[in-house]
């Protein structure tokens, strides 16, 4: 295992070298690894550049759908990040597309999540079921909803109760956040759902889902070990890597520790304390 004062790997260090030197994109989480709540880190921006001027891709995946592409980039604008339609995957664009594949005649859905998220499903031509008991939903997509309201909590309850088709868009337990609070996520919302009803979602989308990578690698014709999963999460992110055969890499900006971190079975590839280091490796790797 090589390791130097702000990461270890479980690569010796010329396995390493020789496996970023083969990287040709990078995925990045958003909250907790490029940004947290509204602070972009200091060394994101340097970072995404050092990538360009290596001629090496990269893509941001969340798994939070609590908003649009639109918003997501206005953002990422905000925060003085230029990036573009095609660089962005939500776990409600992936919801969508796996609806659409599992059940093309699904119109009506029930839906968790906020006004931003729902707007993704209806430009993309679903309608949002009434909360009624005589507006029976094709499928329930539960989410990250910080509008959530507790009737509509309970609706989607009876539903899932009813047998009708039940998707999560992630697993997440709670949003990474840097206010004095707790974000309830989807993870825990279903959770909520479940201890309701005895019901577990019938599929979980969204990081640690290989799916949410099977995208990047088709769109570039690219190779699993040739792109490099980089997030805070062990239980989505790194998960997802491994699931994928891709290079996890686990940054230590967000929400895990370095004491969760040495627990973790399987190791990430990298840990590092933020993307900042993983620049540093690549650089080295490349021999800047």
């Amino acid at each position: 295992m090589a390791t130097f004062d702000k990461f270890r790997s479980v690569y010796t260090h010329d396995e390493l070298m020789e496996r970023l030197r083969g990287i040709r994109h990078v995925a990045l989480d958003m909250d907790g690894t490029i940004y947290m709540g509204m602070s972009l880190f200091p060394y994101t921006k340097p970072f995404l550049e050092g990538l360009k001027e290596l001629g090496i891709g990269y893509s941001f995946l969340t798994n939070n759908p609590s908003k649009s592409i639109a918003d997501y980039l206005h953002k990422l604008e905000t925060l003085g990040i230029h990036a573009t339609r095609e660089e962005m995957y939500t776990t409600a664009l992936a919801t969508i597309d796996y609806i659409k594949q599992h059940y093309p005649a699904a119109k009506r859905l029930f839906l968790l999540g906020t006004p931003s998220m729902i707007s993704e499903f209806e430009a993309a031509g679903f309608e949002s079921a009434a909360d009624s008991a005589d507006d029976v939903p094709d499928v329930i997509v539960t989410a990250f909803d910080m509008t959530l309201q507790y009737d509509r909590l309970c609706r989607a309850a009876w539903w899932v109760s009813q047998g009708v088709p039940y998707i999560a868009t992630n697993p997440d337990r709670v949003c990474p956040t840097d206010q004095p609070t707790v974000l309830v996520d989807c993870g825990s919302i279903c959770a909520c759902i479940g201890h309701a009803t005895g019901r577990r979602p019938d599929i979980t989308l969204g990081k640690p889902d290989p799916n949410m990578l099977s995208g990047i690698l088709s769109r570039h014709g690219l190779k699993p070990d040739q792109i490099a999963m980089v997030g805070d999460r062990i239980y989505t992110d790194v998960a997802m890597a491994h699931n994928a055969k891709a290079m996890g890499v686990l940054v230590l900006s967000g929400e895990t520790t370095l004491d969760v971190a040495d627990k973790a079975d399987p190791q990430p590839h990298i840990t590092a304390d933020s993307i900042e280091v993983l620049g540093r490796l690549i650089r080295e790797a490349h021999g800047k």
